[in-house]
């Protein structure tokens, strides 16, 4: 009897060293998961991490917090940031779309003039200004001939004043004759508006076009801006555009205008053809 109880002792000992091997190893087999668990989310770099939360507040019901996350992505100056913000381009209030126009800019070129093209079209003035800008930033030439429409014919004066901005900035010179013809409509001024409104035209729209006139820096733009200058009916700020203009371009067929400008009255005017004048000899010496 001795015997057997010392078997059973034996018996059950055997019995919980089973089981305590057995939970052991439930554990050792459990264990690399929860790890796996932690790594996983740890993988994401705190950039990633940062896109992710902002991303998940773009489908916030909060209008300024959708505002504010779009902003904070432009911030990040990164493709993969600008790519989160793609879809504030879609979102339903304007101040969202206009912010995200912006925010969009660190992804390729191409891909930036894309997707900001249909929105120069938005039913808001605000977005298309905003959109207009951007397209000029990406200096992609694709968005030449819609930013010539919405300068054309767009019936807001700050989204044409934008458009002529933007196509200086892209500097293609297949803009020029538009760009001319907004700054001197006797060249023959292709625009639907202006058989409807016989307002002048904007200053800062006129100011624009000159502006990106001597950005573009072609000779085709000649004849328009020396007209703006000699013409007293323009305002001055106007007609100092065209100065500096016509520096810019650098053609001496700019310095009898410009000579004549010198003694004008208004002493910015007066500066501005000085300076032309030094551009215009300076690269015509070299």
């Amino acid at each position: 009897m001795r015997t057997n109880g010392k078997y059973r002792r034996v018996f059950w000992f055997l019995v919980l060293i089973s089981g305590a091997i057995s939970n052991g190893t439930a554990d050792a087999l459990t264990r690399p998961s929860h790890r796996q668990d932690r790594s996983a989310s740890t993988a994401l770099t705190p950039l990633q991490l940062e896109i992710e939360k902002q991303r998940t507040r773009l489908s916030s019901a909060d209008v300024e917090e959708r505002r504010d996350a779009v902003t904070r992505l432009r911030s990040m100056h990164r493709p993969e940031a600008s790519r989160a913000a793609l879809q504030g381009l879609r979102d339903p209030e304007a101040i969202v779309r206009a912010s995200a126009a912006a925010a969009i800019l660190s992804l390729p070129p191409d891909e930036s003039a894309a997707n900001l093209l249909p929105l120069l079209n938005d039913k808001d003035e605000f977005v298309r200004r905003e959109t207009a800008y951007a397209l000029g930033k990406t200096r992609n030439r694709t968005a030449v001939s819609p930013l010539v429409e919405r300068l054309l014919n767009d019936k807001i004066d700050s989204v044409r004043a934008a458009a002529a901005v933007a196509l200086g900035e892209i500097g293609d010179e297949t803009a020029v004759s538009s760009l001319a013809a907004v700054l001197n409509p006797q060249l023959g001024l292709p625009l639907k508006r202006r058989k409807k409104s016989k307002k002048p035209e904007n200053p800062f729209v006129l100011r624009a076009a000159a502006r990106s006139l001597g950005q573009i820096r072609s000779r085709a733009g000649l004849p328009a801006l020396i007209a703006v200058l000699n013409d007293e009916q323009f305002e001055n700020d106007v007609r100092r555009e065209s100065a500096f203009a016509l520096g810019a371009v650098g053609d001496s067929s700019a310095l009898p205008a410009l000579r004549e400008a010198v003694s004008h009255a208004d002493p910015y005017l007066s500066q501005a053809a000085h300076e032309a004048i030094r551009k215009i000899l300076r690269s015509n010496s070299q």
